[in-house]
């Protein structure tokens, strides 16, 4: 199983670990600012999304997989600290690796992080990830596009939404793994209960959302992970915003200024 990435910069090394269903693009989204502010982005894709090969198991998508996964990646680069940033599934992979090695963790940037301590397979989460796991496979493409969309969203960011969902999808080369990656992420351990964070010391950047039509990443997980972790930010768009997730630019800036505040510059 081959992983696929690229990495530009010198400097403090970040590494970027994306979401479920997403690619390596969908972290800081293609923003390059940190590169220029003189850091060394590494980003891969996780097994059986974007160019990375799927796993000969084709259930081999738990936590467990995917941080063993970082481990590798970080020993063929001989990154020994790095500064890990990650967005939702990737949240998760990076914290767990993070807790396993604090001593190894300089910083860490928990984008819209969703798993609260435990699986969550309380029906919603659970039955929408089956669903367009099963949706995608019998359907393609052009029918998960169809039913990903989030009820209730403004008109004005239908059309941009639908357009992203698209483009993300036809950006794997091996589009049928990821059904078995939509089924198999949300109901896997990473780590159990959010009291370990309180022991987790390295400064923490929590990247919140208000997004509503949203349910997958609540604003609360992000919030519990603040008032958990001792040394955390919570950053969050104003009312009203389009996600900062979104927004690579500014998402990068203000990693940029974390960074910065806990001296840990290029």
């Amino acid at each position: 199983m081959t992983l696929a990435g690229d990495g530009a910069g010198d400097g403090r090394p970040i590494v970027l670990l994306h979401g479920l269903s997403a690619t390596r693009r969908n972290v800081v989204q293609g923003s390059r600012l940190l590169i220029r502010e003189g850091y060394r982005l590494v980003a891969y894709d996780a097994r059986g999304h974007g160019e990375s090969d799927p796993p000969p198991d084709p259930d081999a998508y738990a936590y467990e997989d995917l941080v063993s996964d970082l481990d590798a990646i970080l020993a063929e680069l001989a990154i020994e600290r790095p500064t890990l940033v990650g967005a939702s599934m990737g949240a998760t992979t990076a914290m767990t690796w993070a807790l396993e090695h604090p001593e190894r963790v300089p910083a860490l940037v928990q984008i819209t992080p969703a798993y609260a301590g435990v699986p969550r397979t309380d029906g919603l989460e659970d039955h929408q990830w089956r669903r367009f796991a099963d949706v995608l496979e019998e359907g393609g493409v052009d029918a998960f596009v169809e039913i990903a969309e989030p009820s209730g969203i403004p008109e004005k960011w239908r059309e941009s939404v639908r357009t992203a969902t698209r483009q993300r999808l036809e950006r794997h080369r091996h589009l049928d793994a990821i059904p078995h990656a939509l089924r198999t992420v949300p109901a896997s351990r990473a780590f159990h209960g959010l009291e370990l964070l309180e022991r987790f010391e390295p400064p923490v950047l929590v990247v919140g959302t208000r997004d509503e039509v949203d349910p997958l990443h609540p604003l609360e997980v992000a919030r519990h992970y603040a008032e958990r972790l001792p040394d955390a930010e919570l950053v969050v768009e104003a009312e009203g915003e389009s996600p900062l997730a979104w927004q690579g630019a500014r998402l990068s800036r203000a990693i940029a200024a974390f960074l910065e505040r806990h001296g840990l510059q290029p």
